[in-house]
């Protein structure tokens, strides 16, 4: 029975506080985690789901002490390995709400080829990437989303590597949900967490999150309150993509698959490209603009539904083989075949 209803088989009534947990909060002060970690806690309770099915699982790095600091079930595992543990617990426990903490580093270097296949397979996960740019737990190595030519203590003259673009790599590996949003701002933050929450597949979130003490303002055109007017688009399923001052809205028109500048009063309403997040291709293309050239686009990229969960796909085959040949024997399997004894 349900200590906050009363119910048998009700959903607990939480607030923020029932998924703070009793541990420190261990970041700098001032990184950006801490708003994400708020944000979260704040949107746990709108999901409607019991704490003791929702698990948090995690890499290496900043962002992935994130399990200690939710009152939830949790796992911190080791470096770029938490999809591969994150898709386990799903084909076991399929009811349960997973969600998978990572970072550019841990999810896009040495994670990269998990957090590939946990996407293109479609596991029921929801996947939280924070971005700032750098190692942060290791204290300031450039990272796979760096831009090119960035200082840093492993790259003094320089990096020669062109930087990750996480949505692009989301959306090539045929993720179904995919979206990106910022630490500063927290209502849209919340928003998105909760549309991918409830995604059914592979929900990717890039959330650009400052590192105040190795990458300080690596989205200081976002957070500057000039520049962010002039650069940020909000993608809206049905909506023109247009951004801007009132008085000097700019606009996107495409010329083929090519996308274009334009001043919205110079153009006929009917030519503005119109946002669809059913459209992979148009994500695509999207997920791959930024400034000083385009706009930088937050929010909702893609979202597919109705596609089948690798689990699902598993768990049928499982069933079908079951009701062809029973349920099977574990201790017969193993001593089957050429077994021998060891005198």
């Amino acid at each position: 029975m349900s200590p906050a209803t009363g119910a048998p088989g009700a959903t607990p009534k939480y607030t923020k506080k029932d998924f703070e947990s009793d541990q420190d909060v261990r970041w700098c002060p001032g990184c950006g985690d801490y708003a994400i970690l708020s944000a979260v806690q704040k949107t746990m309770p709108d999901l409607g789901i019991p704490r003791e099915d929702i698990v948090f699982i995690s890499g290496i790095g900043c962002s992935s002490r994130f399990p200690y600091y939710m009152n939830t079930y949790g796992f911190h595992t080791i470096h770029g390995r938490a999809p591969a543990i994150a898709t386990g617990l799903k084909l076991a426990r399929p009811e349960l709400k997973v969600f998978v903490i990572t970072g550019d580093g841990d999810g896009l270097s040495i994670g990269g080829n998990h957090l590939l296949h946990v996407l293109r397979r479609n596991v029921d996960v929801t996947i939280l990437l924070f971005n700032n740019r750098i190692y942060g737990l290791t204290k300031g190595q450039y990272s796979p989303t760096s831009e090119l030519g960035k200082v840093t203590k492993s790259t003094p003259v320089g990096s020669a590597d062109r930087p990750v673009s996480p949505c692009s790599f989301a959306l090539a590996t045929g993720a179904t949900f995919v979206a990106r949003t910022l630490d500063r701002n927290i209502a849209h933050m919340e928003e998105t967490l909760k549309r991918a929450a409830v995604h059914k597949g592979a929900a990717f979130i890039e959330i650009l999150q400052n590192c105040n003490v190795y990458n300080d303002m690596a989205w200081g055109t976002l957070y500057d309150r000039e520049s962010k007017v002039l650069h940020e688009l909000r993608l809206q399923h049905g909506k023109p993509l247009v951004w801007g001052p009132v008085d000097d809205r700019r606009g996107l028109v495409l010329e083929g698959v090519k996308p274009k500048v334009v001043k919205v009063a110079d153009v006929p309403e009917s030519q503005l490209w119109v946002h669809d997040e059913t459209d992979a291709g148009a994500a695509a293309v999207l997920a791959q603009l930024w400034a000083p050239d385009y706009p930088i686009p937050l929010g909702v990229f893609t979202n597919r539904t109705g596609e089948t969960t690798y689990e699902e796909i598993l768990i049928q085959q499982e069933q079908k083989v079951i009701s062809e040949r029973g349920p099977g024997d574990i201790g017969k399997l193993l001593m089957s075949g050429e077994t021998w004894k060891i005198g």
